[in-house]
């Protein structure tokens, strides 16, 4: 008996080792593996948002199509222009006054000088936007949720999109407790909310919700 209850000790004993360890590495891992997905996630929204912006400046408005999103980067193109500042005579006026030289007009000129693609402007050599709307984690093949739209604001109008991804779909296969406590994160460090986006459709604001920690540059 005396062995048998000596084994019996060292069960629990190993297993409440275990469950200590585990509730110590758990969140650990967790927290590793969560951030290494983040940044794969906010990689495709920084482009979305890029893309987007480029959109509004040449059309006025966002797009909640992806489609419309990539015929316009590999279509689209800058106008490069040049401001020249000038004055000159308002014959006119001083005609008018019986001056020769009384007056001036001073007027803003733009010269266009060319144009350069939008996609050779923002993804350079690169395809990756083709891809911009898959969620990058292993065993996720759901897209980037991308609306777009109008709100008002003290009676005017405002353009406004929001791409976001729910955070239980970028960690389906994350314990559900950490998961659930990481959905009710209210902090300066960490992405707040239940959900990764940039944009909203409630505010007129493009941004994205991650801290700088995920504001690594990208080619």
């Amino acid at each position: 008996m005396k062995i048998v209850i000596q084994i019996v000790l060292w069960v629990v004993i190993v297993f409440l080792g275990w469950k200590v360890y585990s509730s110590i590495i758990g969140p650990v891992e967790f927290n590793e593996l969560k951030e290494a997905r983040y940044a794969k996630v906010i990689q495709n929204l920084k482009d979305i948002q890029r893309a987007e912006l480029a959109y509004k400046e040449i059309n006025g408005s966002f797009t909640g199509s992806f489609d419309s999103l990539i015929h316009f980067i590999e279509t689209a193109q800058y106008a490069i222009t040049q401001r020249r500042d000038t004055v000159y005579a308002d014959v006119a006026k001083n005609k008018a006054y019986g001056i020769s030289e009384g007056y001036y007009i001073e007027k803003i000129l733009i010269d266009t000088l060319g144009y350069v693609s939008v996609k050779d402007s923002l993804f350079k050599n690169s395809d990756r936007y083709k891809t911009m709307m898959n969620i990058p984690v292993e065993g996720v093949d759901s897209k980037i949720e991308l609306r777009a739209g109008k709100i008002e604001r003290k009676e005017n109008t405002y353009a406004v999109f929001e791409a976001r991804v729910p955070k239980d779909v970028i960690l389906y296969d994350q314990d559900k407790n950490l998961v659930m406590q990481e959905k009710a994160v209210q902090s300066v460090d960490g992405v707040n909310g239940p959900y990764l986006q940039v944009g909203s459709m409630e505010d007129i604001n493009t941004s994205g919700n991650w801290p700088k920690i995920y504001d690594t540059p990208r080619d």
